[in-house]
């Protein structure tokens, strides 16, 4: 299923299954040359119940190949994820300490929907198609002594239906080696 702009054309701000995740309807306006979308925007989203985000950081992961699989990493920061060009299967689960440990939650990111991730939850993703720019706003500059806690994306107990499974993903040796939820330590935030 391709993304088309014109079933997107109001901004909403819903609050997920898992507590402080949110996921962001964009508006997004096409013509016969493309699409153009505001991507952020504070005033408007927090307005509709977004949570008030600093921004310091803007990355980006392009992903070649379909069926590349990244993640699950929790970190000690927020994020507002989006995609610049194609889709995303995004799947998330809450590592931190407390009664939504271990909950998953998972839908299509594309042009049209954007997600904030809260510290603590686990952000991992499947691209749907080739060439994908996956984008991701933090609130807190990346450290190599930062704190994260990991999850393996493949485990059994999360429930994950991934789109491709784990011999059809490509994925790297570093998450392929991420514990079992069983033996995570949830994260203090």
């Amino acid at each position: 299923m391709s993304f088309d702009p014109n079933d997107y054309n109001e901004l909403t701000v819903t609050e997920a299954s898992i507590p402080g995740f949110f996921i962001i309807k964009l508006p997004v306006h096409g013509d016969n040359r493309g699409w153009f979308k505001e991507n952020y925007q504070k005033e408007k989203m927090e307005a509709l119940g977004l949570p008030a985000f600093a921004v310091v950081q803007n990355n980006f992961s392009y992903n070649v190949e379909r069926g590349v699989t990244r993640g699950l990493h929790a970190e000690p920061w927020e994020k507002y994820i989006s995609v610049a060009n194609g889709r995303v299967f995004g799947a998330w689960v809450d590592l931190r300490k407390g009664d939504s440990f271990g909950q998953t939650l998972s839908l299509e990111i594309n042009p049209g929907t954007a997600v904030f991730v809260p510290r603590g939850v686990a952000n991992g993703y499947q691209t749907l198609d080739e060439n994908v720019t996956y984008t991701y706003l933090v609130n807190a500059h990346w450290s190599p002594d930062a704190k994260y806690t990991f999850v393996n994306l493949f485990d059994p107990e999360l429930g994950i239906n991934w789109p491709l499974s784990k011999d059809q993903a490509i994925t790297s040796e570093k998450d392929d080696n991420h514990p079992m939820l069983k033996d995570v330590i949830p994260m203090e935030v």
